[in-house]
């Protein structure tokens, strides 16, 4: 049962949202109420959700965009969850010898066009709406629309990440023509525009997905990529106007409920895994904080370690889904840990990143929406076509130069993707929908935030807000509520133990309380955003 109990707290604290029919929750106030809004017009949970991600697409433009890519799970009340992939590929043209060709050795940089996997978000979004929507594109976007058309206010933490990327946007003459104000970043309280991108949202709108895959956006979108070195075509534009797919999620049992994810390339599958090793400990409230946090680091590296050797395409991938969510697995790689002692850090060589928006929704009919939209680094690849205001994601910067490594780069492929929507189920019903931002920490967040609900009977605000800490790259990064004696615990444990200098990732969650009925949403108070409900 979720706990309506809020426990002595660390973090920053807000109440725990209650609504009776509806609720949404997202990383920005305009995006939450955008869906709000539609929700309260009798549109379905889906609907939300895309007026919600457009808008962010405009009042978000670090974290995400039309040019990026999606990942959703979406629980139609009293039926089978479904998983939508929308993650674009490669162009046909792309391969490790093509890339090495044109100059790349090591790895691909965020900046370059080989970078750029051909979008897949306005696919799946074409789909989604067409499937689960009720409400017309139009009416959908329509916020969207405005803000992009005529202004938004920027927001603080909008403007603290704005502020962070200002010197890479202004290697970009285009970057910087529409993102910085004569040459700085706009501030908290400013107003922006993006008037091109209203443009491509009122065609999205009324032609759909031809709109961004075919004809004039296409050819302008070529023709830039093209001009940047990169292996694009209108062959590999046209044929991710219907690439986004459904597919059925994965899943396992934590603490008696049923955790659903995507399905590789995603890396859900390694935050089941990561559950399932931590669901061989105790981390009931009665553990002390230094012990989950030293727990948590360690389960982190080895679920983290198989993730970065084996994540790919899953046509790509060589070690079978049900064998790594095997309890066997689990029971063998928990054994690997010392409560004591960390373990050698298992150091990662894939890029950093940490942009991302997440929306989840459930309508008066009890349909249930988790939504992850992303450009990958802040800003994405920073390439804007100045003709079409449409900034590109650099998802491709994931892919590998190694030949024969599962996530290397071929032609028409899938990169490795951080992006995991989370649904859960109780005795087959759904009855929640979570997730957290923040790239690489994404898989550890949805385990630390799920172990807080479950495990020390947080309610769902508190357990977004408790401190948070991961292991990464050799270091443990905790936030500084951790107390000064907790890290010098796991300091004397063996961890290189590092303060974060802003909060780490965000997160946004619904549950139904089954006692009630009533939801419970939470938005993380290290964003902008917010839940709302009625």
């Amino acid at each position: 049962m979720i706990s309506t109990r809020r426990p002595e707290f660390f973090g920053p604290a807000r109440p725990t949202l209650f609504a009776r029919d509806a609720a949404i929750a997202t990383s920005h106030p305009l995006a939450t109420a955008a869906g709000l809004e539609i929700l309260q017009a009798g549109g379905t949970a889906m609907d939300a959700a895309l007026a919600a991600v457009a808008a962010q697409c405009v009042v978000e433009p670090a974290m995400t965009g039309i040019g990026g890519d999606c990942f959703v799970l979406y629980a139609p009340a009293g039926k089978p969850t479904v998983a939508m992939n929308g993650s674009g590929r490669a162009p046909m043209a792309a391969s490790v010898a093509a890339l090495k060709a044109a100059g790349l050795t090591t790895e691909i940089p965020r900046t370059s066009a080989h970078a750029i996997t051909v979008p897949g978000a306005i696919s799946a979004w074409m789909k989604l709406h067409a499937d689960y929507g009720r409400l017309p594109l139009d009416q959908l976007f329509a916020r969207a629309i405005d803000y992009a058309e005529t202004g938004y206010p920027v927001t603080q933490r909008v403007a603290f990440d704005w502020a962070d990327e200002a010197a890479l946007l202004a290697q970009d003459p285009n970057a910087s023509a529409a993102f910085l104000k004569d040459g700085a970043p706009y501030a908290a309280g400013d107003r922006h525009a993006q008037p091109l991108l209203g443009q491509r949202l009122r065609e999205i709108a009324a032609h759909g997905a031809s709109a961004f895959y075919e004809g004039k956006v296409a050819e302008s979108l070529v023709a830039y990529l093209q001009s940047l070195g990169g292996l694009h075509t209108l062959d590999d534009f046209a044929a991710m106007k219907d690439g986004a797919f459904y597919t059925t999620p994965i899943s396992t049992e934590f603490r008696g409920y049923t955790v659903e994810e995507c399905p590789p390339n995603g890396q859900g599958l390694f935050a089941l895994l990561l559950m399932n090793i931590l669901a061989e400990f105790d981390l009931g409230p009665d553990v002390s904080l230094a012990d989950r946090i030293h727990l948590h680091a360690e389960a982190t590296k080895i679920a983290y370690h198989n993730r970065d050797a084996l994540l790919a395409d899953p046509a790509a991938m060589t070690v079978p889904v049900a064998e790594l969510l095997s309890k066997e697995t689990a029971k063998r790689l928990a054994a690997q840990i010392d409560i004591a002692r960390a373990r050698p850090p298992a150091l990662w060589d894939e890029p950093e990143h940490k942009d991302t928006v997440y929306v989840c929704a459930v309508d008066r009919d009890g349909n249930m929406v988790s939504f992850i939209n992303s450009i990958f680094h802040a800003y994405g690849s920073t390439r804007i076509d100045p003709q079409t205001g449409v900034l590109l994601h650099s998802r491709g910067a994931s892919f590998r130069l190694i030949e024969g490594h599962p996530n290397a780069i071929a032609p028409g492929k899938r990169p490795l993707h951080t992006i995991i929507p989370g649904l859960l189920r109780r005795n087959g019903e759904a009855v929640g929908v979570f997730g957290v931002m923040g790239g690489h920490y994404q898989s550890a967040g949805q385990a630390a935030l799920l172990s807080g609900l479950f495990d020390r009977g947080l309610d769902p605000q508190s357990a977004i807000d408790a401190p948070r800490s991961f292991g990464f790259d050799g270091t443990l990064e905790v936030e500084p509520v951790v107390p000064e004696e907790v890290r010098v615990d796991l300091a004397s444990r063996g961890h290189t133990v590092k303060l974060a200098v802003e909060g780490i990732g965000g997160g946004q969650i619904i549950v139904r309380d089954p006692a009630t009925g009533f939801l419970m949403a939470g938005s993380d108070p290290r964003k902008d955003g917010c839940a709302l409900g009625f």
